[in-house]
């Protein structure tokens, strides 16, 4: 039973597909986050599994967690169908989200919280870092290809800075759709909610303090996943409304220009080959869209 309390209630959505074990780890973290008892939380997983492979580690975290949770399933997959399930599973006020292969700070959710209190935004995101396991090779540690941007705190975002691994939205951003998250798009759904959110005068901050970690497992150092999750990238990016003839030019350049500097880009190391090669897949997906060309069936890149 939900604690009545004046305070405000955050509901920590999480969409997980075949991972229970980065689930299990996460939960144990969400378990332990410092409220300062500025609100009270709880967690929705919504798996999109149709075989609900992580029912199994929700239900032994709902027998021995204080913390309230709620399990659904979006049998279709797609990623923003099931945030669309998590949403409407949802009842706080906030709506945080976070990934299944990450693990968050025991203060990241009191620290985005203190940061909309402060701003009085309509939603705040926060850096995820990557986090190496044992037995990383270098050229990947070294090419920086799971680092992303970060931002001074305060920062307010535009909507390609946009992502949903780590982000506090209050619930007045998510009204008047059920389906908030376009399930046209495979990647990418979260920057196409912030483009149509930040038109729409809704305004979203950086707090850099507020940190998650993601998990980089051994799939995700193979080239193969690097140059499948290019493609997808790419493909699905030409569904903005902003792309447009210009893009498809500049990616008909790229292509054969990438292509040329690979066997130079070799030599100055895996690293250097890795990021030209992905430059080209993504450039490579946009115009096999633009050709009615899938190049990537699945709804996810896994493995």
């Amino acid at each position: 039973m939900m604690e009545i309390t004046n305070r405000p209630h955050i509901s920590v959505c999480v969409c997980t597909y075949k991972r229970p074990e980065l689930l299990k780890q996460l939960l144990h973290e969400l378990a332990r986050q410092e409220t300062s008892g500025l609100f009270t939380y709880s967690v929705v997983i919504t798996d999109n599994d149709h075989l609900q492979s992580a029912n199994a580690v929700v239900s032994k975290f709902a027998t021995t967690s204080a913390v309230p949770v709620r399990y659904c399933v979006e049998p279709l997959q797609r990623i923003a169908l099931a945030r669309n399930r998590s949403i409407a599973n949802a009842d706080g006020d906030f709506i945080a989200f976070v990934d299944d292969d990450e693990f968050p700070s025991p203060y990241w959710l009191v620290t985005l919280f203190k940061a909309w209190k402060q701003h009085g935004v309509d939603g705040v995101l926060g850096p995820v870092r990557p986090y190496f396991l044992e037995g990383t090779p270098r050229w990947v540690v070294r090419g920086k290809f799971y680092e992303r941007r970060t931002y001074p705190t305060g920062f307010v975002i535009n909507w390609e800075q946009g992502r949903t691994g780590n982000v506090l939205l209050h619930r007045r951003v998510l009204a008047g759709s059920d389906q908030p998250f376009n399930p046209e798009f495979r990647a990418g759904s979260d920057q196409d909610f912030f483009r149509r959110m930040i038109e729409k005068g809704y305004v979203f901050i950086w707090c850099n303090e507020a940190v998650a970690y993601e998990v980089v497992l051994p799939a995700r150092w193979k080239r193969g996943f690097m140059c499948r999750r290019a493609l997808l990238s790419g493909a699905d990016s030409s569904n903005h409304p902003s792309f447009g003839a210009d893009e498809i030019a500049k990616s008909l350049v790229a292509v054969p220009t990438y292509a040329a500097a690979l066997p130079f880009a070799l030599v100055l190391g895996q690293d250097r080959f890795m990021r030209i090669t992905i430059k080209l897949f993504s450039h490579l997906g946009k115009l096999l869209r633009v050709f009615g060309i899938n190049a990537i069936p699945d709804p996810y890149v896994t493995d």
